[in-house]
């Protein structure tokens, strides 16, 4: 810790219940004699009225710099506490305490003095944190693709004022959409064919001031962080340097295999085609008098279809039936995803004579008869007398700079003059410390995009399907990178009207990062959070455990020390790197080792004669201490003897205060994270599934103690859990009491 001078002040709020269910002059007495905080004060809101006034006075005063306020959950009233000057301390006794349990009960009483001495804890080994740099970086963003999401990405960043440069790999702007004659309706009443704007789009980006477009161009290498990217654009010219602060990546998408498509005729006759195909022949005018298009039923392409491909083939029947309202057009389909706005687009369709048979196609021969087991008659129905037979395809994502047809050569297509001397990336997003291009295992085909200088590898960390990874519910945008966004179907199949809306999103979220870099703040999920991790290198080891357990590859080692090297803007203060250092050399101003242990020793554990048992709960603030706040508000009773810890990530979870809590006394111990898997997915990636894996080898240390393994659990819990949670807790605290007491308390 610097040489910060502690000013506390404890703030014991008593509305909301908190007076009725509570002695509020023993949690002062707990607060000012016990914990040795100066001052107390009292009101019945410190949130608003002559409550907050009072606590605003004294912070903007400097008599207090660190504010205790004991009341609500630290969710509430975030951002207007977040605005005082100095450190805000929050002790959770209304929504965890007066909230779950009976009013003026012993016990009651017991929990909220608890969470007084681990906030009183907390700020005597926390200080503010400040910002690590104020050096002014690079507002200039970098949009790599050229089809309607880059477009759309680098006009939507044009509005705002932002410098932005474009670079298309191809020798023209558009991509796909440019080879379409219509589109799908993307604004009410989302009926009719739309008329192509991809060449007003294109227009606009090219007589934009602010946006500076390169083509045939690709990404030679990117460095440094957000804020600092330097990245090299590397064309026929040769190549140049550029800053950027944020990146979004618009790679779009590519066809798939078509021999995939064998199953369903594809190469027996020319007029089989896909639906890429047949656009290009009705942009020529190739209308034909009777069409059967099948929506690929193959769970393989599923996941690159999302109902885009439903949309495509209702556009594409639509196309032919006004071209000629006497052409006959059969969509087969074994399931139709024509939801949400898309229904009135189906509706048009079938009023306009389309006909939509739901079964599975048998076979397709070479004459374009066309087999189909009909659901509603039961039976296989020969289908004759077609022009064309035309098959939907997904959209399988640019994840990397692909050439298809030498991918599908299983050609090495890393050139050799930008090769970074990095491992691959393999395909399920998982991150080999040490890869190369003969490991075995799905490796990514094609070039990095943007040849990434990080120890984790040169590409953008996909999902087991290639598109990015990002946290879908809660970040949709972004990656495991921080400030590099990605848009459009790269992201997820989607239409152009949806990739259009994706490009805003994703500019948005760029912006902000340009923007909260620049004043060294994060910016998810801790949102303005000036603490980075900060490297006791007297005691470093040099094990390099928290570079390669970094999920975002803040960090790096020193070539000429080993020693840990913080890239800082990339830094989401997750705390994984201090859950992992084995020497506890890791901290931050307001998040560390010792400020957890010693808020796990506050705690008043009772003597073995009292029988009153204490279990410790370290949750996950991203959805555990959520859904703990929700089962509050619901009133559902959660265990008397549950003491609960916010931790930042179930990944910055060290085994040093498992051991400290068991050595305390505490009878048992539940770490509660956030669902992993890319169903779901750890707001900090991989924290879940690192702290299941830690805490696996507790057990062999319970036993070598002569303890149950039962002791001490790890439970997922998705922020919507309000009653799981509340079973959970009480489920693990009905083990523990029927375990005993912990055999070493004192």
């Amino acid at each position: 810790m610097s040489e910060f001078e502690r000013k506390p002040c404890v703030y014991l709020c008593e509305g909301c219940g908190i007076k009725d269910a509570l002695d509020i002059d023993d949690l002062e007495r707990v607060a000012t004699m016990e914990m040795g905080v100066p001052e107390a004060k009292r009101s019945d809101s410190f949130c608003a009225g002559d409550g907050y006034e009072t606590l605003k006075k004294d912070m903007e005063s400097g008599d207090v710099n660190q504010a205790i306020i004991v009341g609500c959950s630290p969710r509430v009233m975030a951002e207007q506490f977040r605005e005082l000057p100095g450190q805000v301390i929050r002790a959770n006794i209304r929504e965890q305490v007066v909230w779950t349990q009976p009013p003026n009960d012993e016990d009651t009483q017991m929990m909220a003095a608890d969470n007084i001495r681990m906030a009183a804890a907390q700020a005597q080994n926390s200080e503010p944190p400040q910002a690590y740099w104020d050096a002014a970086s690079s507002l200039k963003l970098l949009v790599v693709g050229g089809g309607v999401s880059g477009l759309s990405a680098a006009r939507e960043a044009s509005k705002t004022g932002c410098e932005v440069v474009l670079v298309e790999k191809s020798d023209a702007l558009g991509g796909w959409a440019a080879k379409w004659s219509k589109t799908i309706p993307g604004a009410a009443p989302y009926t009719g064919l739309q008329e192509n704007g991809i060449a007003d789009l294109i227009k606009e980006v090219e007589e934009d001031k602010n946006i500076t477009v390169h083509t045939n161009t690709i990404i030679g290498q990117t460095e440094g962080m957000p804020g600092k990217f330097t990245t090299q654009l590397v064309n026929g010219k040769g190549d140049s340097w550029d800053v950027f602060g944020s990146i979004i990546v618009a790679t779009g998408w590519r066809e798939m295999d078509t021999a995939k498509l064998e199953h369903l005729g594809y190469g027996k006759s020319d007029d089989i085609v896909t639906d890429i195909q047949f656009e290009q022949r009705l942009a020529d005018g190739n209308i034909p008098k009777t069409a059967a298009i099948i929506i690929n039923p193959d769970k393989e392409i599923q996941p690159f279809s999302s109902g885009v491909s439903t949309k495509v083939a209702i556009k594409q029947a639509l196309q032919i039936m006004q071209a000629d309202p006497d052409a006959m057009v059969y969509v087969i389909y074994e399931e139709l995803r024509a939801h949400g706005t898309a229904e009135s687009f189906y509706r048009e369709a079938q009023e306009a004579g389309v006909v939509f048979q739901k079964g599975e196609v048998k076979s397709v021969d070479g004459d374009l008869t066309v087999t189909v087991h009909d659901d509603l008659l039961g039976a296989n129905i020969p289908m004759t007398g077609l022009d064309v037979v035309v098959i939907t395809t997904g959209m399988i994502p640019n994840s990397t700079n692909i050439d298809i047809e030498a991918a599908e050569k299983g050609e090495d297509q890393l050139k050799d003059d930008i090769r970074p001397n990095l491992p691959l990336i393999t395909i399920n997003g998982e991150e080999p410390e040490a890869a190369s291009d003969d490991d075995d295992g799905d490796v990514m085909p094609g070039g990095p995009i943007l040849n990434l200088q990080y120890r984790q590898g040169p590409h953008i960390p996909v999902l087991a399907n290639g598109f990015a990874d990002s946290h879908y519910i809660c970040f949709p945008y972004e990656t495991r990178r921080t400030g590099i966004y990605t848009c459009g179907p790269v992201r997820r199949p989607m239409t152009i009207a949806e990739a259009k809306e994706d490009a805003q999103g994703a500019v948005l979220k760029a912006i902000q990062a340009m923007r909260m870099s620049n004043q060294a703040e994060a910016v998810h999920p801790r949102v303005g959070d000036l603490s980075y991790p900060e490297f006791g290198l007297n005691i470093c080891t040099k094990c390099r455990r928290c570079t390669v357990e970094c999920p975002f590859g803040a960090i790096d080692e020193d070539p000429e020390t080993d020693y840990p090297v913080l890239n800082p803007s990339r830094c989401r203060r997750c705390g994984t790197c201090m859950g992992a250092c084995p020497v506890s050399t890791i901290s931050f101003k307001n998040y560390n080792p010792q400020m957890v242990s010693e808020m796990i020793s506050a705690v008043e554990i009772p003597d073995e004669f009292d029988e009153k048992p204490r279990i410790l709960v370290m949750a996950c603030e991203n959805d555990a201490i959520p859904a703990l706040d929700m089962a509050g508000i619901n009133r559902r009773q959660i265990n008397k003897y549950m003491r609960v810890i916010p931790v930042r990530c179930l990944g910055s979870v060290t085994l040093l205060w498992v051991k400290t809590a068991l050595e305390k006394g505490y009878d048992g111990i539940m770490l509660m994270g956030c669902k992993s898997g890319d169903d779901y997915q750890c707001h900090f990636v991989k924290g879940s599934a690192m702290a299941q894996e830690r805490m696996s080898k507790v057990g062999e240390t319970l036993q070598s103690m002569m303890m149950e393994e039962e002791r001490v659990a790890v439970t997922e819990i998705a922020i919507s859990d309000t009653r799981k949670i509340a079973d959970t807790l009480n489920s693990f605290g009905e083990t523990i009491e029927g375990l005993g007491l912990n055999p070493f308390k004192m």
